[in-house]
């Protein structure tokens, strides 16, 4: 319900907005193989290879995740691990230096945890920077709800809904001006 709170803000800015559900998808974790060494490309054949496009493409990014033992979703966790294949990419199409800062775009996070426990995100957001480093595009924060236990709890939570709104709204007018 965040995201789609995020997406509606992000379509009422004029931006394009498109929707991945990884549950949805079957995409294989990602074998260590080194077939995208050198060339920056994935060589196993799965879901994956619909996403990667989407994901070059994109000038915001928005992954949201439910918090499972203060990580994000094994599903999420499948995609951004094959995700190993931009971050060689990166590697083979920039320099030392250029790698200091990013080209791509910004990247947001949104979760919900069931606890109150103070350190519940910090493993979400160490993952979704390093993810969005991956992607050469900066991770920028997100909305962080704790005390989510069950599907559509968050409707309790009308300020967090607010402010996915917005976030999907603000993120999506930088993007779609410049």
């Amino acid at each position: 319900m965040l995201l789609d709170e995020a997406l509606r803000g992000a379509a009422a800015a004029g931006a394009e907005i498109s929707s991945i559900r990884c549950c949805d998808l079957k995409i294989s974790g990602c074998h260590e193989c080194g077939g995208c060494d050198q060339t920056g490309q994935c060589v196993i054949d799965d879901d994956m290879q619909q996403v990667y496009p989407k994901l070059l493409e994109a000038d915001v990014i928005i992954l949201a995740s439910p918090i499972f033992f203060y990580g994000i979703s094994s599903q999420a966790k499948a995609m951004i691990d094959r995700c190993q294949a931009m971050w060689c990419r990166r590697m083979l199409d920039k320099t030392p230096e250029d790698r200091r800062k990013f080209s791509g775009g910004r990247g947001y996070l949104i979760c919900v945890g069931a606890t109150k426990g103070r350190n519940l995100f910090e493993g979400a957001q160490l993952v979704a920077k390093y993810f969005y480093d991956a992607l050469d595009i900066s991770y920028e924060g997100g909305v962080f709800v704790h005390k989510v236990e069950k599907k559509g709890d968050i409707a309790q939570h009308q300020d967090a809904l607010r402010q996915a709104y917005e976030l999907g709204k603000t993120a999506s007018s930088v993007a779609v001006s410049t």
